[in-house]
Parts: C-alpha cells; structure tokens; sequence
C-alpha cells in the first residue's frame, strides 16, 4: 500500500512520490526563537518526526531541513530593553527548544540552519527578484525591499485565494505612506533602524538591513534542498501569509519549491486557543514537569496531526494511564523471559500509518495487540503472548515510544536503585501475603501507589510499572 498525504495545496489526499527515487527531502519551519518554547513548538516537531520515521520504516532515505529564525522583528522587541543582546536570547531560546525536543526524543534534523547563517543567499535571492521586476526598493528610502504582488499572477495558488480579496498588509512590512506600491506587498529586506542595534544589521546593495521573515525561509530551503523538493511542513497558522509568500517568492525567482504542501493543526487549551491574552499558554518546560517524556510523547501524538490538540484537564493523565498499561504488558512479558525485540508490526497498523499518517488509528490497533496479549498470558496461550509481545514492541519503535529503548535511559544508576526498592517492597509484600497478614500487604501496595507504582498480581508473581 503506498503511502497517503493530505496535501494543503491540493487539498485532498494524494498518493506520495518522490522526486527522486528513494530518497524524500522535507523543510520544515522550526521555531522563531523569541521566548520560550510552548507545547504548540512541540506538537509540530513532533509530527513532523513521526512522518520521517515512518517514511523511513517504508524504506525511504529522508532529508529534513528545520530552520531556525534567530532574527525577526519579535526577537529585536523581545530583547529591547534588556541587558541580554537579541543574538544571545536567540541562542538562549533555541537552546530551550532543543532541550524539550531532545527529551521527548524528537530526532534532530539533517540540517538545523539559523536564518543570520545564511545571508548571503537570501541576498542572491533578493537581487534575482529584483532583476526580474517581482521586487522593487520603498521609494521613501528605508532602504526596505517589497515583493511586488501585482507582478505575480500566481500569487494565492497556496490558499485558493485572489489578491483582490486578500486584506492589506501582511505585518511584516513598513506601512508607511509610499513604501509600497500595493498594500499587500510584504518585506523581502527591512531597512536598519536607528532604533536597533548595529549588530542586527548586514550591508546590502540596496542599503543595510535583515531580511524579511518570509524570505528566509524561500532562501533555506532551496539552499539546502534545492530547487524543488518533496515536502514543506508546517504548522496551520503559517498557510498564510508566511507560506504562501514563500512559494511566491520560489516561483517567481524560477524555482519549483514544495511538490507537497503538510499542515499540522494547532494546541487549544480547554478548547481555547493558546494566547498571550488570554494567558493561557502552557510552556514545554511545564509539560516537562508535570510527566514523563514518554507520556508527553505519547500524548501529543495521541490527536491525528491535522485535527486540533486540546490540553483539558486530565490531558496528561489519560496519557499516562493509557501508556501504563502499554508498559505494563511489556512488564509482564519480560518478567516472563519472553524476548521481545524482532517482532513486525500488523498490517492493519501499517495502513492506518500510510493513510496520512493516522496515528490514533495505529494507537488503537497498538492497544487492541495489548489486549490480545494479556488475554493470551491469562489462558496460557504462551505463542500467542509472544507474538502480541513482539508485535506491540515493533508498534511503540516505529513511534518512537519503546519504553525498552536505550534513549530512554536517562539516568541508568538511578533506575537500578528505583527497581531494586520496588523488588523488595514486592517480595516483602509475597512474604506478607504468604502468611496471610493482608493487612501488611495492602499497605504495601498502597504506599507503592501513592508513589506513583502501579501493581499487577499474576497467580504466581506480580508485576510493576511507573505510573505516568
């Protein structure tokens, strides 16, 4: 079965095929390192991990691109005022994000370039516009250079939409009176402020500046993956203006850009979207710790990558309580010597993944194994539990979510300590049991729950697993 997206272009579900044979190359718009991260930064690098390895379990060599945005208007506010330069609350930021990605085991790109890295490409492209007579300079002489949409045609074939209905402005551009020729023109080049710092400043032959945020990402991603390439990824909220200024800013310099458009929808909080206004924005490093990185991890996969993630009371919780019984079978099975590594995957997991990547589809198909297998080891069924065992662990690797994988061993010594005191709680608890004192055994596993310990009871041993 071939491999399904949801194209945002097309908008409908097209079968996948690269440009070259084997081989996929993605961009993906990483972070604009003005603040700290939030759990929104999270989901999107998150799915855009989960297509890469499954694209990689179907056999594909991926390139992934995710820039960052070190300089950009939020970044200069963010700093003004401050004794921290912008350049050093962009490397601070984009130091915060990495951290929380790593944790939740969210592999690194390919390539991770910093928008102040690559100048002098977005230069080129800029002077290439400008040849062409799809760019021009702001006569009143801010030395900021605007992308002339009116000489672009095209122009909406990302969103579907005419210039005509478009509002003015994209927020990113000067307004003031007689810069643009159009008001909805945007910012290729902002020219230097007196009010900002010379550093956040490069010469151009049009006059010093930085260059737009659009821009940078068009001069990224054709610099690192060339003139045409699989898959730009995104979040939603970036379709318009950011994307679609992108491809126009590609086609107009002769460039064919994305051949496949990926949106991930946004995190809502109790079904409001997170804004500073309403003040209820959730930062990665709260998420963190509130719960284990797998649970996060699981958690933020849990929702389809185009339907909305809301973070409702409990969120984490649910999360934990699902994946403790995920870990709880695997428990099970490698207290009973079962090996559980080299198992394959169902086919019915495998086409809810080719189906545009349809995580919670899999997650049922992943649960449903679980079930199969505790049934399996209560009637003796010892074939049975093998398979499911070995089939739910090559499920959790392709998420990314084996709870046995080494990348989860943060702390080695410490998890020995932690396993060593439950063992001896438990025996102590077999002993208590043996002799019939209930009372003691009950109080056992009662101060194992309140420590977050979950307790299965088989006939002959019991198994235990860290609650999420």
């Amino acid at each position: 079965m071939p491999v399904k997206l949801f194209d945002s272009q097309a908008h409908e579900l097209v079968e996948f095929t690269p440009l070259v044979p084997g081989h996929v190359s993605v961009y993906v718009c990483g972070p604009t390192v003005q603040s700290s991260p939030h759990v929104g930064h999270l989901r999107s690098a998150l799915v855009y991990d989960l297509w890469a390895r499954w694209l990689e379990y179907r056999g594909f060599q991926v390139t992934v691109v995710r820039n960052v945005t070190d300089i950009d208007d939020k970044i200069l506010e963010a700093s003004s005022g401050s004794a921290e330069q912008w350049w050093a609350l962009a490397e601070r930021v984009e130091a915060e994000f990495q951290d929380a990605a790593d944790a939740l085991g969210i592999s690194r790109p390919t390539k991770q370039p910093r928008a102040t890295g690559d100048i002098p490409s977005m230069l080129e492209l800029i002077s290439t516009l400008m040849s062409s007579g799809h760019a021009y300079s702001a006569k009143d002489g801010s030395g900021d250079v605007y992308f002339d949409v009116s000489q672009w045609s095209d122009y909406g074939e990302l969103t579907h939409q005419k210039v005509e209905d478009l509002r003015s402005g994209s927020g990113h551009g000067s307004m003031e009176a007689g810069a643009k020729r159009n008001p909805e023109d945007f910012a290729l080049w902002k020219g230097h402020k007196a009010s900002e710092p010379d550093t956040a400043s490069w010469s151009a032959p049009w006059g010093a500046g930085r260059p737009g945020w659009h821009l940078e990402c068009t001069a990224m991603a054709t610099k690192y993956l060339g003139s045409s390439f699989d898959i730009h990824g995104g979040g939603m909220d970036l379709r318009f203006p950011h994307h679609e200024n992108e491809l126009a800013q590609a086609r107009a310099a002769g460039d064919g850009y994305a051949n496949h458009w990926l949106h991930n929808a946004l995190v809502t909080v109790q079904g409001n979207k997170m804004s500073k206004s309403l003040g209820n924005g959730v930062l990665a490093a709260e998420m963190l710790a509130d719960a284990r990185p797998l649970v996060i991890r699981y958690a933020l996969a849990s929702a389809h990558y185009r339907s909305e993630l809301d973070l409702h009371e409990g969120f984490l919780a649910e999360a934990g309580t699902a994946f403790g019984r995920i870990e709880s079978f695997l428990t099970r099975a490698e207290t009973q010597g079962i090996t559980t590594a080299g198992g394959e995957i169902p086919e019915v997991f495998a086409q809810a993944m080719d189906d545009d990547l349809g995580i919670p589809a899999a997650l049922a198909v992943l649960h449903d194994t679980v079930r199969q297998g505790n049934h399996a080891a209560d009637e003796s069924a010892s074939d049975a539990f093998v398979t499911a065992a070995q089939q739910v662990r090559a499920m959790l690797a392709v998420l990314g979510l084996d709870p046995l994988d080494s990348q989860w061993d943060k702390d080695p010594g410490s998890d020995d300590v932690l396993e060593a005191l439950v063992e001896n709680i438990l025996a102590l608890r077999g002993k208590a049991k043996s002799e019939k004192d209930f009372a003691l055994s009950d109080a056992l596993r009662a101060a194992l729950d309140r420590s977050g310990i979950d307790v299965q009871d088989e006939p002959t041993t019991s198994t235990w697993s860290i609650r999420g």
